[in-house]
């Protein structure tokens, strides 16, 4: 894909450079703002989009990154030259757009975020009219779209307009409304810290959490799109939320990614329980509530063993798939699983819809927490106990990807090894998952076992490995 934004004498090494910074996925185009990310470049999507959906109707919504109306303005361009009709629901989380999507009946949709990458970032993600990513094949049509470049063109007298609609969030937090005990949660009036790392997600999480009636505790909840603290909902990252919900005196803490489709959590007594167990904690209440034979269950390959133990425990199938969204939710409504999502604190719950959602995560563990009566710390204490460590190194993509398959080639001695995303080895008692990363140009290693020495064991052979293959 071409850039449209180098400039100066860089040559190859610059363009190289420029390039490494885009990605192009399954997940969307994620670049740097003023290098790879372009005006030029986001309003050619904007064209490409527009003419894949025929000139639909089009919801656009986008987080607080500072770069977020160069972006948005940059994509209506293309999008209004094709003659599609844009619904803009403004600054909101990616759940609440998405949601949006299906319910105003739009042909596609696309949300402006980079998630959980750092600041200089921003992202176009592509979404179809169920509220959907686009899936693998119907991405790879949209970007030969682009390649093309046969784009739609309106003649002056076809082009639309642009429409704000402005009661996405009051949307989104009605249909959680409906699939919760609201009267059984507001009748404990818990204490919640609140940590949106300045994202789109404080408007809709403070407005569900005032339904729920919550005194709400904020920390980093000023959409200004400053993140305070690196965006990604870690353990090392979310030491103030720590700090703020134990010095408060809070029931529980909350903390998502600037796009709040990610949700971790924080006990009462402050300890980071983390964005591994958000999804473990939530299915193993839905599946109790269910009776949980017979149901299903989806989750990536990257998702910790304590999901599928609980899942399996109370009856449950359960099924792994490669790493992101749409692969759970394709897979999902096709077995009608009751539960699902990825283990890096995205919750997707049909009863909602088929999105990672912080605050579907959000209303679950207040409901669990409600009717329990006992606190979050001692309901996370009885799940299943593993230690999972995760790291990455700096790869470009192709080449991290010749280098999980030279090391599949390699594995021997496990009770499994699985391909269908990266690569990820199985034995008894642990396991290590490697691949090329859609978001950023890394290769992740993640590796899980029952001990913190066994999982970083693991983790210190592969990054090896990984790094003598790279340089």
């Amino acid at each position: 894909m071409e850039d449209g934004g180098a400039r100066g004498g860089g040559g190859s090494t610059q363009t190289q450079s420029v390039m490494s910074d885009l990605m192009i996925s399954v997940s969307g185009v994620r670049g740097i703002v003023g290098r790879s990310l372009t005006p030029s470049l986001l309003s050619r999507l904007g064209e490409a989009f527009g003419t894949y959906l025929n000139s639909g109707t089009v919801v656009v919504g986008r987080d607080t990154r500072v770069s977020g109306d160069m972006v948005k303005h940059s994509v209506f361009g293309g999008l209004l030259s094709t003659g599609c009709r844009i619904l803009d629901v403004g600054i909101v989380a990616t759940p609440t757009a998405t949601m949006m999507i299906e319910h105003l009946k739009a042909d596609g949709g696309i949300v402006i975020s980079a998630s959980h990458n750092p600041i200089e970032w921003n992202a176009l993600k592509f979404f179809r009219s169920d509220g959907i990513y686009l899936n693998a094949e119907e991405g790879r049509d949209l970007l030969n779209t682009y390649y093309n470049g046969d784009f739609i063109r309106c003649p002056w007298d076809r082009l639309r307009g642009v429409e704000i609609v402005s009661d996405a969030e009051a949307h989104h937090v009605s249909h959680i409304l409906a699939v919760l005990d609201v009267q059984l949660v507001r009748s404990r009036r818990f204490r919640v810290a609140l940590d949106c790392c300045n994202g789109a997600g404080v408007g809709v999480a403070m407005l569900l959490l005032r339904e729920l009636g919550c005194e709400i505790l904020p920390i980093h909840c000023k959409p200004d799109g400053r993140f305070p603290h690196t965006p990604e909902p870690t353990f090392v990252n979310l030491q103030d939320l720590c700090r703020h919900a134990r010095e408060t005196g809070a029931d529980v803490g909350f903390a998502m990614d600037p796009d709040a489709d990610r949700l971790a959590i924080v006990s009462e007594s402050g300890s980071f329980l983390g964005e591994e167990l958000t999804l473990a904690m939530v299915a193993r209440y839905v599946l109790s509530r269910a009776g949980g034979g017979g149901a299903r269950v989806v989750i990536n390959m990257s998702t910790s063993r304590a999901t599928e133990d609980t899942a399996r425990e109370a009856g449950a199938e359960v099924y792994r798939v490669p790493v992101g969204e749409v692969h759970v939710a394709e897979a999902m409504k096709e077995s009608g699983a009751l539960i699902g999502g990825e283990g890096n604190g995205g919750v997707i719950y049909p009863k909602v819809h088929y999105g990672r959602d912080a605050m579907v995560g959000i209303g679950l563990v207040l409901e669990m927490a409600a009717r329990d009566g006992r606190p979050v710390s001692q309901i996370a204490a009885e799940l299943p106990k593993y230690h999972m460590i995760k790291t990455k190194e700096e790869c470009p993509p192709a080449l991290g990807r010749r280098a999980v398959r030279e090391l599949a080639r390699e594995a021997k001695g496990a009770v499994k090894v699985d391909t269908s995303d990266g690569l990820r080895i199985d034995w008894d008692d642990r396991w290590v998952h490697l691949r090329a990363s859609n978001t950023e140009p890394v290769l992740r290693i993640i590796a899980e076992a029952k001990t913190e020495q066994d999982a970083a064991r693991l983790v210190g052979t592969y990054s090896a490995r990984i790094r003598r293959m790279i340089q």
